[in-house]
């Protein structure tokens, strides 16, 4: 399944991404000031430093496949009336009125109003249009909710 992320989040990533090949070129310098320390068996430092290394390259290598495999969410130039990743939706359930914006799941951050689009809410909101209603299972039961504008 791919992985959705907007534009910005997409920068986001690369930063973080070049951030972290810095961070493995101060690593190997940890790796050799703890090798003149002398005997590397009883050695915390190297071991450490090492540690750290696998674990920088690991992200390394995460972070590179996510960007590979990545589709950036581009709404600008949308033209379909249905709910669609990317999409802000205003819902309105239980006589209160809420908006969601349709996002991957590297970006979601349901407090902020950013649903992913694999979530229970977010999945029954996918293709439906202005006044429809849809209706969602919670752990407090289901919950009826339509749908008032997409952005």
């Amino acid at each position: 399944m791919p992985q959705y992320i907007s534009k910005e989040g997409l920068e986001q990533r690369k930063k973080e991404l070049e951030e972290l090949k810095l961070k493995r070129q101060e690593i190997s310098q940890r790796i050799e000031e703890a090798k003149a320390l002398g005997d590397l068996s009883e050695n915390q430092e190297y071991a450490s430093a090492r540690e750290a290394q696998a674990f920088n390259e690991g992200k390394i290598i995460e972070m590179e496949q996510f960007l590979r495999d990545v589709v950036v969410i581009d709404n600008k130039n949308r033209k379909s009336s249905d709910v669609q990743i990317g999409s802000t939706v205003e819902v309105k359930a239980n006589g209160k009125s809420r908006e969601f914006t349709i996002v991957g799941s590297e970006e979601a951050d349901p407090m902020a109003g950013r649903i992913s689009n694999e979530s229970p809410l977010g999945k029954a909101f996918l293709g439906k249009k202005t006044g429809q209603e849809v209706e969602v299972e919670t752990p407090g039961g289901k919950i009826k909710y339509k749908i008032l504008t997409i952005k």
